[in-house]
């Protein structure tokens, strides 16, 4: 028995010995990558730093500064906190609409989803919003379309502060794939079963959608509303690329300020507390996302 014993130790330890090993690469690239630039950004927030000479520990005067003497912090992040509040509902609504055409399985559905997933792949390319930019260009596209049928095909998109930031919200709306996809992933785990009740009851198909869909969706709803808030405060290249920022700052997101703090500016110790601002911001919105979930996340084994 103790033999036994020892035999099965031995195997148990060769194991987690090849486990560690496996997982040593991730561990090494988390550490150096992820963590030390981490901890390094954080103690460079308190300093003053200008990447070439060595960093001077000046307390919290960046976040003071951050704060009280620069306004363009809370300009920027207002323009960010605009795009987030609108695009992100708009393209969860657009996912989920295309998602829901998706449900029935036909021949040229694999194909489609492959289509409408494409953009989420490309992401937030250079190419891409270079391609926008020629879209919403004076003479591009659009406006060449406008002037085809009969509309005014001169406005100038990019130009304007009414209409730039809606270029930059028309392209993450586009780039609904990946919501599409898990709601699609969602909708094929609700029970038919449920469906098949309701219109024995004579429910309408809206009434289907907003008391089985939509509640059997909220968990599924809950992961991309989180995945794409984040993603909107971390937006960087539609705002560098298309506009660079302007008109007047209105389309300039806070990473572009951030980023032009850092090496325009080279004020790597003030970009390092705008990141922190930013991410203790993301935080806390994260964090009330989950707390609101106990109200609106509809959990089947809390249910019963």
């Amino acid at each position: 028995m103790y033999k036994d014993r020892k035999k099965l130790y031995a195997v148990l330890n060769k194991e987690s010995v090849a486990g560690y090993i496996f997982i040593l690469p991730f561990i090494i690239g988390f550490l150096v990558f992820s963590l030390l630039p981490i901890l390094i950004s954080l103690y460079l927030s308190f300093t003053e730093y200008d990447v070439l000479g060595e960093a001077k520990f000046i307390g919290l005067d960046n976040y003071i500064r951050m704060f009280t003497q620069d306004p363009k912090v809370w300009k920027t992040f207002g323009v960010t906190l605009f795009y987030t509040f609108v695009s992100v509902p708009l393209k969860l609504i657009m996912a989920l609409f295309v998602a829901m055409l998706f449900i029935k399985n036909n021949r040229f559905n694999g194909f489609m989803r492959g289509v409408y997933y494409l953009p989420s792949i490309m992401g937030g390319s250079i190419a891409v919003a270079v391609l926008w930019r020629r879209l919403f260009a004076s003479d591009g596209v659009i406006n060449t379309i406008l002037s085809l049928i009969g509309l005014p095909g001169d406005t100038a998109w990019l130009g304007r502060k009414d209409t730039a930031i809606w270029t930059l919200i028309i392209l993450s709306v586009w780039q609904f794939g990946s919501s599409m996809l898990i709601f699609l992933a969602g909708l094929k785990n609700i029970p038919t079963t449920l469906y098949e009740a309701a219109t024995v009851d004579g429910c309408s198909k809206t009434k289907r959608f907003f008391r089985i869909t939509l509640p059997m969706l909220t968990p599924v709803l809950f992961f991309n509303l989180v995945q794409q808030t984040i993603n909107s405060f971390m937006a960087f290249t539609q705002s560098f690329v298309i506009t660079g920022g302007g008109p007047r700052d209105s389309t300039r997101f806070y990473n572009v300020y951030q980023y032009q703090r850092a090496f325009e500016f080279h004020e790597m110790g003030y970009a390092s507390a705008m990141a922190w601002f930013m991410l203790f911001i993301i935080g806390v919105l994260t964090a009330l996302i989950f707390k609101s979930s106990t109200k609106w996340v509809y959990n089947e084994s809390k249910e019963g």
